[in-house]
């Protein structure tokens, strides 16, 4: 068993806590809705590699602080960069990214995701990479990028049609339309759908059943239903980002990031 980790100071970008072999990793940006930035991302990132080869937990949990489990990119940031053609910014979000759920899905431990309000673009699929996702009733889910004339990271392309198939994918890939938390169960996205007040108990009792359990096989399962998955994954990441640097350069990102902020339908033009 592990002993309580020493109090994380509020203004990190990822909060930490523990009970006893399980650690939850809370993204704190709740002004933003926990929209990620590079501090967000590399926090999270390097949350996970921690606890990764921490012998004393065996079940981790990630959860969003405030009224979202995570809305996606920060397009407050993404926005500046694409205004000034720079990815100085936009670069490590994505790397951190691909990481990030590289590690979610090869870590030893198995990793459930606490989703309430929305998770969307890299939310949703930084929840898609865990092994188990918990919703409460009102969380949402969408694939928003190409509102922003964007294209799916963080996994998204490998993750949603395992889950979904192409064709329900390619739909939520083009729209960018939220579903809510019962369509989300209904389609096989989240395991359970709990009111929001029973998240957090809901979430520790699984954990701490899994945590209870024989180790040795449930990181065997784990390996053979995800870790597996690793080289596939990995292409699909890389493609993921120079798709998604292409896309950042065109105009009809700048237009929909644009609109996004003037509160305006976009006009694309498939420049």
């Amino acid at each position: 068993m592990s002993t309580p980790s020493q109090p994380v100071p509020e203004d990190r970008a990822v909060l930490e806590k523990r009970e006893g072999n399980v650690a939850t990793l809370i993204l704190n940006r709740p002004e933003r809705m926990n929209a990620l930035n590079k501090d967000l991302a590399t926090g999270l990132c390097d949350a996970l590699g921690r606890l990764e080869t921490d012998q004393d937990i065996d079940v981790v949990v990630i959860a969003g602080a405030g009224r979202a489990f995570c809305a996606g990119g920060d397009l407050g940031v993404i926005g500046k960069g694409r205004e000034n053609n720079d990815l100085t910014d936009l670069d490590p979000i994505l790397r951190a990214g691909m990481r990030a759920v590289l590690k979610i899905r090869t870590m030893r431990q198995p990793v459930i995701a606490a989703v309430h309000g929305a998770a969307a673009g890299a939310g949703m699929n930084i929840a898609l990479a865990a092994d188990i996702r918990i919703a409460s009733e009102d969380a949402t889910f969408g694939q928003n990028f190409a509102k922003v004339g964007l294209f799916p990271d963080y996994g998204g392309t490998f993750f949603l049609p395992e889950l979904v198939g192409p064709a329900k994918a390619a739909e939520m890939f083009y729209t960018g339309d939220m579903i809510d938390a019962a369509e989300a169960l209904r389609l096989g996205i989240v395991n359970r759908v709990v009111p929001l007040a029973q998240l957090e108990s809901t979430v520790r009792t699984l954990a701490q059943k899994i945590a209870s359990g024989p180790g040795i096989a449930i990181r065997a399962a784990k390996r053979v239903l995800f870790a597996n998955q690793k080289e596939e994954l990995t292409k699909a990441l890389e493609l993921e980002v120079e798709q998604q640097i292409k896309c950042f350069a065109s105009e009809d990102c700048g237009e929909g990031i644009r609109a996004f902020f003037g509160k305006r339908p976009p006009k694309f033009e498939g420049k």
